[in-house]
């Protein structure tokens, strides 16, 4: 089941910037700082005078631009880039973002952070009536649907478009004379907009991408919005008014940097919160508390401060290795472990360990890391997660594979303790996770403005494609 949504779900982080010298070295260091939300591919696009110019390849983005003439080569003063993460199979450079489109009359880029829901059904119907997929990648339908509107200029045409897509999406789309950028109506995946010090705009899937290039923060893109940026400065405009904020809460508890701020909340103090109220809700007695490099440290150092006990640095990663989630296949994801975490025997030999994760999806890591640990000398392993128990897929925008490979799916608390060898084994609840957010009390939300179907498999929106796969699925 969900044969599809392993070939369409993906990962990404998108960046652009209008009006700056050197516009393609700041992309540059924009996609670096991103290089955590996809792992597999990059590119920019820039405009130079109004040619549009690409460059994109397979790899990290020190790899694809290895050979600095690639990079120089992009000259102008704007640009858009994008790093990718695709599922097994559909790794391929046609699906490296982001698109170039050459048209008899006129260029147009596009970058893309999201899934769509309704892409197959979309992609059916065009085909049927002649359009040409460049790619396999869900992105590009909107494109096609833009070049087939009637409407009389490009605004309304996007406008028209984007009612016609659903799911997750954050767009920037380049064409000769501006960048355009577009969020979802639920505003699942984070956009945020900056400004340079010479009053040229950054827009970025997170916040230290921002800092990376030295731009002041100015605004967080808001669900429904379609923004144009030019020479004569930036427009908010919106193509819908149903919204409904739904923002993913996986952003806080692993996918986003530690030091991004997200709708004005920092991640590192969100995930304090989280091993605070973990502590709250579950203590257990210990000698040391454990985090799991990177994502889970903020959360563990916030179940110590709570619990009153010494935070240890009891395992050591490899910063040359990639994230294990991020990886394509399962085979890669247990070599990876393998290679890029150790337990320091000196700090857990003969002790009781509280291990803080940020989260538990297949497991595979959660069953190694315990043995490392007892291998080391431990003599408790006490397993405690900062999010809630992930039983359900994911269709707005990150590769959370098929239901069948969520253990919490199909096993329950006891069996995955067993089954990892933990003495004992507790989840955030879901209630802990949204006061640790905070985002509902920042904004005086009427519910949490989040999206928590990962946790309980209520869908804020409808999910079209998906939707009878889920029915049989439950």
């Amino acid at each position: 089941m969900f044969n599809e949504v392993k070939s369409l779900n993906e990962e990404c982080g998108v960046f652009g910037v209008w009006g700056a010298e050197n516009a393609n070295y700041l992309t540059y260091l924009g996609l670096h700082s991103l290089q955590h939300r996809g792992q597999e591919g990059a590119g920019i696009v820039t405009n130079d005078n109004g040619k549009l110019m690409s460059y994109r390849n397979l790899g990290l983005v020190s790899q694809v631009f290895s050979d600095q003439k690639n990079l120089y080569a992009l000259t102008g003063n704007s640009a858009i880039g994008h790093v990718r993460y695709s599922t097994a199979g559909e790794n391929k450079i046609e699906n490296v973002q982001p698109l170039l489109f050459d048209f008899t009359d006129d260029q147009f880029a596009l970058a893309h952070n999201g899934n769509l829901t309704n892409a197959i059904t979309l992609k059916k119907e065009l085909e049927q009536s002649g359009h040409i997929f460049k790619s396999s990648s869900d992105s590009e339908v909107l494109m096609h649907l833009i070049k087939k509107s009637n409407k009389s200029n490009l605004i309304d045409k996007i406008k028209e478009s984007l009612n016609t897509i659903q799911g997750g999406f954050a767009y920037l789309l380049m064409t000769r004379d501006s960048l355009i950028i577009a969020l979802d109506s639920n505003g699942f995946r984070p956009l945020s907009i900056g400004q340079l010090e010479n009053g040229s705009y950054v827009v970025a899937s997170e916040t230290c991408a921002l800092d990376a290039v030295n731009a002041k923060f100015v605004r967080d893109v808001l669900p429904g919005e379609l923004i144009t940026i030019n020479d004569e400065g930036m427009k908010i405009d919106h193509w819908t008014t149903k919204t409904k904020l739904a923002f993913c809460s996986m952003e806080f508890v692993y996918f986003a940097r530690a030091d991004s701020n997200l709708l004005g909340i920092n991640v590192h103090s969100a995930r304090k919160r989280m091993g605070r109220n973990l502590a709250e809700e579950y203590p257990v007695e210990g000698d040391i508390v454990v985090g799991v490099p990177n994502s889970s440290l903020s959360a563990a150092s916030g179940y110590a401060e709570a619990i009153k006990l010494p935070y240890e640095m009891g395992l050591i990663k490899n910063q040359y290795m990639g994230r294990e989630f991020i990886q394509p296949t399962q085979e890669l994801r247990e070599k990876s472990v393998r290679q890029k975490l150790a337990a320091v025997k000196g700090v857990v030999k003969d002790k009781r360990v509280i291990l803080v994760d940020d989260s538990i999806v297949r497991g595979t890591t959660c069953a190694y890391i315990v043995k490392m640990l007892r291998d080391a000398g431990a003599r408790e392993v006490h397993l405690r997660i900062a999010s809630p128990q992930f039983k359900f897929p994911c269709f707005f925008g990150i590769d959370i594979q098929k239901k069948s490979e969520l253990i919490a799916s199909h096993k329950s608390v006891e069996e995955m303790r067993k089954m990892f060898d933990a003495d004992s084994l507790e989840f955030l609840s879901e209630e802990g996770l949204v006061d640790a957010i905070g985002l509902s009390k920042d904004r005086n939300l009427p519910d949490s403005g989040l999206d928590l179907s990962y946790f309980n498999g209520k869908y804020p929106t409808y999910l079209y494609d998906y939707a009878d796969e889920v029915e049989k699925d439950s």
